[in-house]
């Protein structure tokens, strides 16, 4: 019996570009489709954050327009993205930013998602860089992920309020649907704070949600009546 992956070769991957808020979205939308052809879909969505957060820094403290390069590299056990720019004074500070708060959250947000991170300089140039490490996960299971990274921001959501980790236990239940729904809240502020419609945001949300779940459903009981065998190839 053969196993075949199709999978493109993993060479690092640059992308120049201008810091500019409307380059962001073609920013994720070209990450999703590298880490979809290396095989790395499940880290999209947290690629994607790390990576719009990096570039808001940029346009934030460096300056809208500055020339900005991506790079995005795995050996295997890492996904590692590379945000460089020419100003080595504006580094990137790690803040503790109350409820409040307008700002200061992006670099809490990758601390949040990412492994790692940390600033490289140079004699001409700043390179922020943040690590994802890619330890294997149970096919027919593509939620994980997504709970993780909830985790992650519910942590970070305590920490704002003073409130430490979301409790895991039965009694912590209540106070745990409270974080999520301060969570949401926070991102619905944010979506409206820059002209999108918090609304579409919900159903769209809601719609991948029950997209995924029923997809997961599926693989799930297709794989128990197959008696859990790896797809073959004669």
């Amino acid at each position: 019996m053969a196993y075949y992956s199709f999978e493109a070769p993993r060479q690092d991957w640059k992308l120049a570009f201008l810091a500019e808020p409307e380059e962001v979205a073609r920013l994720r939308g070209a990450l999703r489709q590298r880490l979809a052809l290396w095989g790395l879909s499940q880290q999209v969505d947290a690629a994607q954050l790390c990576v719009s957060e990096l570039t808001a820094n940029v346009i934030k403290h460096v300056g809208a327009g500055t020339p900005t390069t991506l790079t995005v590299s795995t050996d295997g056990a890492r996904l590692r993205m590379e945000v460089r720019d020419p100003d080595r004074r504006a580094l990137p500070t790690l803040l503790s930013p109350d409820m409040n708060s307008e700002g200061g959250r992006g670099m809490a947000l990758v601390d949040a998602l990412a492994d790692r991170w940390g600033v490289l300089l140079s004699a001409d140039c700043k390179i922020t860089w943040c690590e994802l490490d890619l330890a294997p996960t149970a096919k027919g299971a593509p939620a994980s992920d997504r709970i993780m990274r909830a985790e992650a921001l519910l942590g970070l959501h305590g920490e704002s309020a003073g409130g430490g980790e979301v409790p895991r236990t039965r009694l912590g239940a209540a106070c745990a649907e409270e974080a999520v729904t301060g969570v949401i809240t926070d991102l619905l502020y944010w979506l409206r704070a820059r002209g999108c419609d918090p609304e579409v945001a919900l159903d769209q949300a809601q719609m991948h949600f029950e997209a995924e779940a029923l997809s997961m459903a599926g693989r799930m009981e297709d794989t128990t009546s197959r008696g859990m065998n790896p797809v073959q190839s004669e």
